[in-house]
């Protein structure tokens, strides 16, 4: 075995993923590591030799064949198998069969954090240049939220996701659905317009009727206290000890990193919603905080929604699979039909919900009268678990793509 010396973001996943394990096997050679809710940076962790997926040529099999078995696209087969021929194949030859489609931009690497999300969002900039890419503003510790742009067209749609820090599993989800869309319109082009995406329809004809921003991680520092913990040098330390009542492990954690919500910080009938969570002070979860719009990460997302004029707006939580599409009954008529349509596209259960204010969505109906919807993806306990990715973000593909295309 070789040692690894732990580094500032590590995590069992993330370290396992860099070399090829799954997280049980590091845990098997570390038990230490199962006792304690985080890695450490200077700790040691040992590791022994990854296991490359391998494969025995079968009679007659050829490149193609195998690679269609595997779900792996051929270019990926002939790198992984430098000389391999498409044709002449050895029968009970040995072969290494590549990870799926590493081809893809977006993937998870374990835990998918800030970190990840900026190195994407400048690979996505650098291969799609009709991509646009920025800030909305920063976040408490100083973080930029990252907004990105597709399209140049009348219809604005706005789509955002980790609001709430242990719901981090929806950013990938839904910026997934950005590659997917941008691969889209890159055959497009290729193919002189004829070209169809996964979804159907035209990806050229969506650009240039709409334009679709999405910010794909409203609240950074929640998103990295929950992945990584914390350390006695954070300046927030002791506050962050106290607001999540004596707990080490923050995965539990869904506000930002004074402990307001940002879900219950926008301006629609917050003294209400205040009234109803009965939170006096900073807290892990359903502080509304001191005043509405008092965090930088929700008044960057009102300022961006006010300046932009959205015609309709999408948050995506988790969980729960349900798509809420009412406040206060002052929604727009079509607000039903849109939250049917989009139920059907997903098998998600469209939900007239009651007693809620202050969420992003409550607030958009209210200030602009149009229709805006939250939506509750995958099933189970925040944060989803790292196998359900590929399925939830199929989803969110489906809902995103729904929206664009009707």
């Amino acid at each position: 075995m070789r040692e690894y010396i732990v580094q500032k973001g590590d995590t069992l996943h993330r370290v396992a993923s860099a070399f090829k394990l799954s997280a049980d096997t590091l845990i098997v050679d570390n038990p230490w590591a199962a006792t304690q809710p985080y890695l450490i940076s200077g700790q040691v962790l040992y590791i022994r030799p990854s296991t490359d997926r391998k494969y025995v040529i079968q009679p007659g099999e050829y490149a193609r064949q195998i690679a269609k078995q595997f779900g792996v696209e051929l270019d990926e087969l002939r790198l992984a198998n430098l000389g391999l021929a498409e044709h002449d194949f050895t029968e009970g030859k040995t072969i290494v069969i590549p990870e799926d489609h590493q081809d893809q931009i977006v993937r998870l690497r374990g835990e998918y954090g800030y970190e990840d999300l900026k190195e994407d969002l400048a690979a996505l900039a650098h291969r799609y240049p009709f991509i646009e890419v920025g800030s909305i503003g920063t976040s408490v510790m100083g973080k930029d939220i990252p907004y990105v742009r597709i399209g140049q067209g009348t219809r604005k749609i706005h789509a955002n996701a980790s609001v709430h820090a242990n719901e981090w599993l929806t950013t990938p989800c839904l910026l997934r659905f950005i590659e997917q869309y941008a691969q889209g319109i890159d055959r497009t082009e290729e193919h002189a317009g004829t070209s169809q995406w996964v979804y159907g329809g035209s990806p050229r004809d969506l650009l240039e009727h709409t334009s679709l921003w999405v910010v794909p991680m409203v609240n950074p520092d929640g998103v990295e206290l929950v992945q990584q913990g914390v350390l006695p040098t954070h300046p927030l330390y002791h506050d962050l000890e106290k607001w999540n009542e004596g707990r080490a492990d923050y995965r539990g954690w869904k506000a930002n990193i004074r402990g307001v919500d940002l879900n219950d910080q926008f301006p629609a009938y917050w003294e209400e919603e205040v009234r109803r969570r009965g939170k006096t002070g900073p807290s892990r979860r359903d502080y509304a905080g001191p005043a509405p719009l008092s965090e930088p990460e929700s008044k960057a997302l009102a300022d961006l929604t006010e300046r932009e004029q959205f015609d309709m707006v999408l948050s995506i939580h988790s969980q729960g699979q349900e798509i809420y599409w009412n406040y206060r009954d002052l929604e727009p008529k079509e607000s039903r039909d849109w939250a049917l349509r989009l139920a059907a596209a997903t098998g998600y259960r469209a939900v007239k919900l009651g007693g809620s204010d202050a969420g992003y969505k409550d607030w958009f109906i209210q200030r602009f009268g149009k229709p805006g919807f939250t939506v509750e993806v995958g099933l189970g306990v925040n944060p989803l678990p790292m196998r359900d990715y590929d399925d939830i973000a199929a989803e969110v593909g489906m809902l995103m793509a729904t929206v664009l295309s009707w």
